[in-house]
């Protein structure tokens, strides 16, 4: 079912924007899968695939999930964008600092002994394939198109766009989520887990906590319309 956006996309393009993941390999799966035939089944001139962020720790198969992202994607030819999350963000920094670190620790309480197991790892001494690696490193904080704003957590929307900290982009929650009024973009954004998907007047969140029993989300937004996938 399509309803009103609140906002808009230049014709043509349609985006398909995925929530936190954390894991969950085999839904990941099946949600490229009804991606590719939504595409198939109504194609449109361009497509973006915008991943949130959050591939990695609590659930079974991190390393899976960041092997299918270090491959093909559901619609041929279209762009990919892989953003940050705050779980990449963690992991990065406990590969840099290695086994016994803070770094570590921190990683470890947040579920990334999940993602070791996965790797069949037991500290941050290993190392992930390179592939794994160089995803990781490449990911971005945003990205924008239309009237849209796309990050993992959300703004500070006390902060201009352009002077937005990482360390919000990855892990905020309030004031963002509670915000009033219209905010420079709608900011389309992961991270703070609902039961369904939250459909404000200046923000859509779409972690629906796939990790903990709930769907794993996609937003599709062409023209001035939405609609959601689930898996």
């Amino acid at each position: 079912m399509q309803i009103a956006a609140p906002g808009q996309l230049p014709a043509g393009l349609r985006i398909y924007a995925i929530g936190d993941v954390h894991g969950c390999a085999a839904r990941l799966g099946t949600l490229h899968a009804a991606i590719a035939d939504d595409w198939a089944s109504r194609p449109a001139t361009h497509c973006v695939l915008v991943h949130l962020g959050d591939y990695v720790d609590r659930g079974p198969d991190s390393a899976a999930v960041l092997e299918r992202l270090c491959g093909p994607g559901p619609v041929p030819g279209a762009q990919e964008v892989v953003l940050r999350g705050n779980h990449e963000a963690m992991m990065l920094d406990s590969l840099a600092a290695g086994a016994g670190t803070a770094a570590e620790d921190l990683w470890l309480w947040n579920g990334g002994d999940a993602t070791l197991a996965s790797y069949g790892a037991r500290d941050a001494s290993f190392a992930p394939p390179a592939a794994h690696r160089a995803l990781l490193e490449r990911t971005l904080f945003s990205w924008q198109a239309g009237s849209y704003f796309f990050v993992h957590a959300g703004i500070d929307p006390r902060r201009p766009l352009e002077s937005q900290r990482s360390q919000d982009l990855l892990w905020i929650r309030e004031p963002f989520l509670s915000w009033p009024r219209p905010l420079p973009m709608i900011v389309v954004h992961g991270h703070t887990p609902s039961r369904a998907p939250e459909l404000r007047g200046n923000r859509i969140g779409i972690d629906t906590g796939a990790v903990a029993g709930g769907a794993l989300t996609c937003l599709v937004l062409e023209g001035e319309r939405l609609r959601f996938l689930h898996a």
